[in-house]
């Protein structure tokens, strides 16, 4: 709920002020640029903050005939106002050192003050100007519940700037960049809305009032300007303007405006007249004019332009968003009451969505009677046989808005009939809590005497298409329903090739029909075990995967050799010397774990290929234990020089072999609850279980160590799952 509002606050507030922060950011980008250009002007001085009025006053008296009025402007440069030697009347830049005219002033380009006077009121004079301030404010309210947002989605205040997952361009930026130029809009905003309520008197107007003493000046000691004590204090970089007397009656006196006060001083004898602070509203007024217009650093004016460009990029990127989340909503072709299977989604961003509709499109396609909502609809379905729950995790493990109020919705409204359901959960294993809000509706659903689970849930790790693949052929072959994935749903950047050069092959000797391949790279390359190769072996879009295994430094693969098949055929003909191009998919939630103490290592077949570089590479010795199925012994003499030397050197603990056709007939399954104890022991410190092979094999092994987890640890396989501790790399 508390999502909800910052998000819908969020987006109200956008929608209702677009187009007030959109122009406002048009020409605060143009207006940005006034302050740059005025900067390269040559009326500065060097060492300007080291001049002190008692340097100065004396030489610019010298050199004009008469001063009314001195100014120094946001760019340091000194403006005098009087009548020159010659006797006329002038308004020059001049030198405080040396009294010499730089130039004269020029008046505000016409295109500046177009820009300026449509920025500040829409040339809708105070009504424009209110529009300006209350946009001001919106833009702070956005800002402010945008931070909410990322407080929400980086899970806390403390992670604010920790790493985000790139989900999707647009989303990926407008928070990336949201935080980086957080601190500007907000100075941009609290000093426009600040300088709108000074403008609208909501805060009161200061004006210093100096009431001088006449009786009390004295026109004695007379001493010259060079000696006033208070102009050897002043440097010309406190002043913002000077007022002349206006004759030499004793009773006319310098009026200083500094930057936080206002003096009257005796022009005969230096005396201080009057002294008067500014209050605090002035001084805030003057500060929000500095950090709005970026008038007094050339710098901080360029970090405004950016702000402001980009604060066009957040409401086309807002937009965006928001758009392709609504584009999630499908129009059903039959009603609720009607359908048969069911498919409920909740997606904080709208990406889950689009894997749902592809499903239901294709049980539409299939004939069959199919109803898509988001979770937080759900209902009783009168004559549901099949929920699907596709659903990501938000926040802290939390469901995504969408799906909030789904646990107390289930609770309420139990199905009449039978249903056979499937939990895909989509996340990210970047962050801890993966996928824990898919987990937690599969136990909840699991609780539901009508429910019955036709599948084990399954992950998505940022929204891979083969992991998807791997649920839709699975739930596929489990209803005997066709899935056909659009190939648009995958579709992907072009993948960088890269050259590797058969080095050695083995050539197939057992029935299993595997064979060991090593390809050097051309260049370096940064890879690890566990990531994938990608091949192509038909130069057509047809791509083919195989698990790498890093051993020194190249890429080994294991490859069972299928009659006909495309990447195996094409791979057992290749010759030594020969090059190939492949891409490399890096396949993170697949590598060694770094902080493990303990490493179960779960494979059949060629799913030891992976395993064969990891343990190669397991320098610190970490307890690692490797649980194989093959057919026969035959099968493992591929691998068993190998996996000895590593046993040799202390890089793998234990070696467990199944042959399930010879001998005294064994799966790996049955060596995994063999050692039970051990598994559940390393799992209940700090252990890892690692599996790659068959699908059929992963299901069998999580069922086996959900029952010994449960026995032993009294935990679900669900809770090892969530907390990366069971990773998975099947086919």
């Amino acid at each position: 709920m508390t999502i909800s509002v910052w998000r819908y606050s969020h987006l109200v507030l956008a929608i209702s002020s677009f187009l007030l922060i959109a122009l406002a950011s048009i020409t605060g980008i143009i207006l940005a640029f006034e302050p740059v250009s005025l900067k390269t002007l040559p009326y500065k001085v060097d060492n300007f903050n080291q001049i002190t009025l008692a340097e100065t006053l004396p030489v610019l008296k010298k050199n004009f005939e008469e001063i009314t009025d001195l100014t120094v402007d946001h760019n340091q440069f000194v403006i005098v106002k009087g009548i020159n030697a010659k006797g006329d009347d002038v308004t020059v830049y001049v030198d405080p050192k040396t009294g010499k005219t730089l130039g004269v002033p020029e008046k505000q380009s016409e295109f500046f003050q177009w820009v300026t006077s449509f920025h500040r009121s829409l040339f809708l004079n105070e009504l424009g100007r209110f529009f300006i301030g209350l946009t001001a404010f919106l833009l702070l309210l956005i800002t402010v519940s945008g931070i909410a947002l990322i407080i929400q989605r980086q899970r806390g205040i403390k992670r604010f700037f920790t790493k985000i997952v790139k989900e999707n361009f647009f989303q990926y930026y407008h928070v990336t960049l949201g935080r980086i130029l957080l601190i500007p809009i907000l100075i941009i905003t609290i000093s426009g809305t600040y300088l709108s309520l000074v403008r609208f008197k909501i805060i009161p107007e200061h004006k210093v009032s100096s009431k001088v003493d006449f009786d009390s000046i004295k026109s004695d000691p007379e001493k010259k300007l060079s000696d006033f004590a208070i102009f050897k204090n002043i440097p010309l970089a406190e002043v913002n303007n000077i007022e002349f007397p206006f004759s030499e009656d004793v009773e006319d006196y310098y009026t200083l405006k500094l930057k936080d006060r206002e003096i009257t001083v005796n022009q005969l004898t230096g005396d201080v007249l009057t002294e008067a602070l500014y209050p605090t509203t002035v001084l805030l007024t003057e500060l929000s004019l500095d950090l709005h217009t970026g008038r007094t650093n050339m710098i901080w004016a360029i970090v405004l332009a950016i702000a402001s460009c980009n604060i066009l990029f957040f409401i086309y990127s807002g937009f965006a968003i928001t758009l392709k989340r609504r584009s999630g909503v499908t129009k059903n072709k039959y009603k609720k009451e009607d359908c048969n299977y069911i498919i409920l989604v909740g997606s904080e961003n709208g990406s889950t969505f689009h894997f749902a509709k592809a499903v239901y499109q294709q049980l539409i396609k299939a004939g069959q009677k199919c109803f898509i909502t988001e979770l937080n609809n759900y209902t009783v379905y009168p004559k549901a046989e099949h929920l699907i729950v596709f659903t990501a995790t938000y926040g802290l493990g939390d469901a995504p808005t969408n799906a909030s109020k789904f646990m107390e919705l289930l609770k309420k409204q139990p199905q009449p009939n039978k249903v056979d359901f499937s939990v895909v959960g989509f996340g990210s294993k970047s962050y801890p809590d993966f996928c824990k809000y898919a987990y937690e509706v599969n136990n909840s659903l699991s609780l539901q005497e009508w429910a019955t689970s036709s599948m084990e849930i399954h992950t998505v790790n940022d929204r891979s298409p083969e992991e998807f693949g791997q649920w839709a052929a699975l739930w596929s072959q489990k209803t005997e329903i066709p899935l056909t994935i659009s190939p648009k749903l995958f579709a992907g950047k072009t993948k960088h090739l890269h050259k590797l050069v058969v080095i050695e092959k083995t050539t197939v000797k057992h029935e299993e029909g595997s064979f060991l391949i090593h390809l050097e790279p051309k260049r370096n390359l940064r890879f690890t075990s566990g990531d994938l190769l990608a091949i192509y072996p038909a130069k057509d879009h047809r791509e083919r995967q195989y698990s790498i295994g890093k051993v020194n430094k190249n890429i080994q693969l294991s490859v069972k050799l299928h009659k006909g098949g495309l990447g195996s055929n094409f791979l057992y003909k290749l010759k030594k010397g020969q090059t190939i191009q492949a891409a490399l998919d890096l396949n993170p939630h697949f590598h060694f774990p770094k902080k493990a103490s303990t490493v179960i290592m779960i494979a059949n077949g060629t799913g030891i290929a992976p395993f064969l570089g990891m343990i190669d590479e397991n320098s610190k010795k970490v307890s690692t234990h490797l649980y194989c199925g093959f057919r026969s012994s035959s099968s493992f003499e591929l691998y068993k020089a190998a996996i000895h030397k590593n046993q040799e050197e202390k890089k793998l603990s234990s070696l467990n072999l199944s042959y399930s056709r010879e001998g005294n007939r064994q799966y790996v399954s049955d060596l995994v609850l063999r050692d039970k104890e051990l598994i559940a022991n390393a799992m209940q410190k700090d252990g890892v279980v690692m599996i790659c092979g068959s699908l059929a094999m992963q299901k069998d092994i999580i069922e086996i160590l959900d029952g010994i987890f449960k026995e032993i640890n009294n935990q679900e396989v669900s809770y090892y799952q969530s907390h990366n501790r069971i990773l998975m790399d099947c086919y």
